[in-house]
């Protein structure tokens, strides 16, 4: 028996008013939560046209199904995957045509749920477990004649074939969900050996981020203050009602401990390494995660809240690194430090729904600005009002400096004397020169001592 997929009813309105427009086509992705027994859809969003589709409506009309832009589609999903709390992801394509296609259309739809799902796991921290789902869903509406195909895939298995699945709509869904909040100290120092001086700054951030991400996936977490056994009922002790659980609005406090490595399995050695610099992330992160109040187990949400630490981190880096791509940050022989903006995080509710979704914002990016980039991704409406500025605007510092030294060991784990309301600052260290537009750092070499654990 193939899987039930319980879609939010507004979604159904969504899709049926999707206008083709003379198109032979119009795609999009679902986004949603999915749990053992059952998915959770409560969110669809067309892929916005290319600006040369809007001029060639004719030639789309005798495209096939087969032409489909697999790059444009996986890069909105890449997009729309930043923009998605801990708990909620991608969870596969839909695509509404004039007419019902046959066995080519379907491969075309396999090979983008597979080349998207190949493409968003690259710029993640975490990998998924063996016993999370691993079937995404593409649905296939015909505007004529209304009928509706639901097929799974197994992205894990290349040669997987389609499976049926139920495509069944419910009233309310999207009210009826828990959210857990942290707020998470991180002080990372990541050095940059020369032996990697080929890579990309963004490149070895990530690399550095892998060990700080085995932190956040060991750490012991605490609900409302507890430490609650992973297999037990999140919402046990909360008081039900008749069908739900009273608590569905109800916001879980979430606190994090990370282990500092110091004890008798865990023996210190130094090693002298060649470094080109240094990479310090340092500042205080809002996380968020959401999980349907049915039947939540402790381990799904606190899951569901390590993945949005990891993925918050992880794509300001990103789109830190993109910002100095696009702006092409002159050299600045004659300055030791230099100052950027980096974006910080703002949470936006999804109309008609507890959940809320998230951006991000450059100090110099506008309220409107922000508005008008959410609903090309997500094709929603929203007001400015609505958008929550989870924290105050800092800046990346950029230094140069002849002496770096690296340290891997305790600087990882250190708390700020007082919380700091800020996102990441990104301080970059480095014997001399400059970071260049393409962010490769072409420096001379400098002596740096790291401490492995």
């Amino acid at each position: 028996m193939g899987r039930t997929y319980i879609v939010e009813e507004t979604v159904g309105q969504y899709l049926s008013n999707i206008n083709l427009q003379g198109k032979a086509f119009v795609s999009g992705l679902l986004i949603g939560q999915c749990s053992s027994q059952k998915d959770y859809i409560i969110l669809a969003t067309r892929t916005p046209p290319k600006e040369e589709q809007n001029e060639n409506l004719k030639h789309q009309q005798k495209a096939k199904l087969d032409n489909l832009d697999e790059e444009w589609a996986t890069e909105h999903a890449n997009q729309v995957s930043r923009m998605l709390p801990g708990g909620l992801l991608v969870l596969g394509v839909f695509i509404i045509t004039t007419l019902e296609m046959g066995n080519d259309f379907q491969n075309a739809l396999r090979r983008l749920v597979f080349a998207m799902e190949k493409s968003m796991n690259k710029r993640r921290l975490w990998n998924f477990t063996e016993e999370e789902i691993s079937e995404r869903v593409t649905l296939h509406i015909c505007s004529s004649t209304k009928k509706i195909f639901c097929r799974t895939y197994d992205i894990h298995d290349p040669k997987s074939s389609a499976k049926p699945a139920d495509w069944k709509y419910q009233n309310g869904l999207s009210t009826s969900w828990l959210s857990l909040e942290c707020i998470v100290h991180i002080n990372i120092h990541i050095p940059l050996s020369t032996t990697s001086v080929s890579y990309t700054l963004e490149k070895n951030t990530k690399n550095g981020l892998a060990r700080w991400a085995k932190q956040i996936e060991n750490g012991v977490y605490l609900i409302n203050g507890q430490v609650k056994d992973e297999d037990g009922d999140l919402l046990e002790g909360q008081k039900k009602s008749r069908g739900n659980v009273q608590a569905t609005s109800h916001s879980f406090d979430v606190r994090v401990l990370t282990q500092l490595l110091l004890n008798s399995d865990h023996r210190s050695t130094a090693t002298v390494q060649i470094c080109s610099g240094s990479v310090n992330l340092k500042g205080a992160v809002k996380c968020r995660a959401y999980i349907h109040s049915n039947k939540p187990k402790v381990k799904d949400a606190v899951q569901a809240m390590k993945r949005d630490i990891l993925n918050t981190v992880a794509d300001r880096c990103e789109m830190l690194f993109e910002d100095l791509l696009l702006n092409e940050i002159p050299e600045k022989k004659d300055s030791e430090k230099e100052f950027h903006i980096l974006p910080h995080r703002v949470f936006i509710p999804i109309p008609g729904s507890t959940v809320m979704l998230c951006d991000y914002k450059f100090g110099d990016e506008s309220a409107e600005e922000m508005r008008d980039h959410f609903i090309e991704m997500l094709d929603h409406m929203i007001q400015i009002e609505d958008l929550e500025i989870a924290e105050e605007i800092n800046t990346a510092c950029m230094s140069y400096s002849v002496n770096t030294e690296a340290s891997l060991d305790n600087t990882d784990d250190e708390q700020p004397k007082q919380p700091i309301k800020a996102t990441v600052i990104l301080k970059i260290q480095q014997n001399i020169g400059v970071i260049a537009a393409v962010a490769v750092a072409v420096l001379a070499a400098g002596i740096s001592f790291h401490y492995f654990s």
